[in-house]
């Protein structure tokens, strides 16, 4: 099976710690998908692990000769749509960073090249493999917790120095589709309820100089059966805090909570009181999507998720854009 890796501006480290569990693919080829868009650290890091793949200046021309089964789309955030359209129209199967697309307008161009293909396509949401979160949805999914009625989660990152394309709404997409997509992803994952409306907020303030960047932002989904969910969402986090990240996720049921902070889970619950649970690893992302292309398993996240978790995303920047309660019908 045949790998190209085109764009290395988010999480292509996930395809390439997978590949190295996997001895029959081949990556066939390495290619910018964006204009000026630096893929020189993905070459570093293949060439240290003995990989020496030929790298193109043009991904559709790499397509077209190298004819990958598998494509890695990692490029600036709002060109991942058209690229992805590209390989899926090449017959390609798509792993492709979040959010999959940055409008409305070519999620749905994405959504009728994903049809049309009959390919396998998944969404980089990476943190459903992070063993606390997947423990956790683990927990909820045996009924220990009762059903879930609150969400509440939270996103919260060291800013730093980003790429100059986060600094552009039109490049970058907004930071709730981009860091909230991972607690939007849990809110749906774990309630496995359908969201029917959200109202939002977000802001620039302190942003150091990113532009358009935004560094908060607070969302207010109900969903269906009347559960209520939050995600709180900063790049507020000190350059001097023990991680870059600080993710939680706290669910109350009707028969206890369950919750994951510092990388923990905990449980309480009527029967058996308080716990801490040791968290399960379900392996690689990249490594479950190969084994779901070659149908031997279900991939934790599929086509519809990351198709449907993105529109979300989108809906949730427009609330907070227009401040309103925005209705979602889906």
């Amino acid at each position: 099976m045949k790998v190209a890796f085109i764009g290395a501006s988010g999480h292509w480290k996930y395809a390439v710690n997978g590949i190295k569990t996997e001895d029959e693919l081949q990556i066939c080829g390495v290619s910018p998908g964006s204009k000026g868009e630096d893929i020189s650290p993905l070459v570093h890091e293949l060439h240290k692990d003995g990989y020496a793949p030929p790298v193109f200046d043009d991904y559709t021309k790499m397509l077209d000769e190298q004819r990958p089964d598998v494509v890695v789309v990692d490029n600036f955030f709002s060109d991942h749509a058209h690229v992805g359209i590209a390989a899926l129209k090449r017959g390609a199967h798509l792993f492709i960073e979040k959010p999959i697309a940055t409008t409305l307008k070519d999620l749905e161009a994405l959504y009728r090249a994903y049809e049309e293909s009959g390919c396998h396509l998944a969404a980089m949401h990476g943190l459903r493999y992070a063993p606390a979160f997947y423990t956790a949805w683990s927990v909820i999914r045996s009924g220990d917790i009762g059903k879930p009625r609150l969400i509440h989660t939270q996103k919260s990152y060291r800013l730093g120095s980003r790429p100059p394309f986060f600094k552009h709404r039109h490049s970058y997409g907004g930071t709730i589709p981009w860091v909230g997509s991972h607690a939007i992803d849990w809110i749906y994952w774990f309630s496995a309820k359908r969201f029917r409306s959200v109202f939002a907020s977000h802001s620039r303030q302190g942003n150091q100089d990113h532009g358009e960047l935004e560094t908060t932002a607070l969302c207010h989904f109900t969903m269906e059966d009347g559960v209520f969910a939050s995600a709180s969402i900063d790049y507020l986090r000190p350059e001097t805090a023990p991680s870059h990240g600080d993710d939680r996720i706290r669910v109350a049921g009707t028969k206890g909570v369950v919750e994951v902070r510092n990388g923990d889970v905990h449980v309480i619950s009527g029967v058996e009181g308080v716990r801490k649970l040791e968290p399960k690893d379900p392996g690689n992302i990249f490594q479950d999507f190969v084994q779901h292309i070659r149908g031997h398993k279900e991939c934790l996240i599929g086509a519809e998720d990351s198709f449907y978790v993105t529109e979300i995303c989108l809906r949730a920047r427009q609330s907070a854009d227009e401040n309103r309660v925005v209705e979602l019908s889906r």
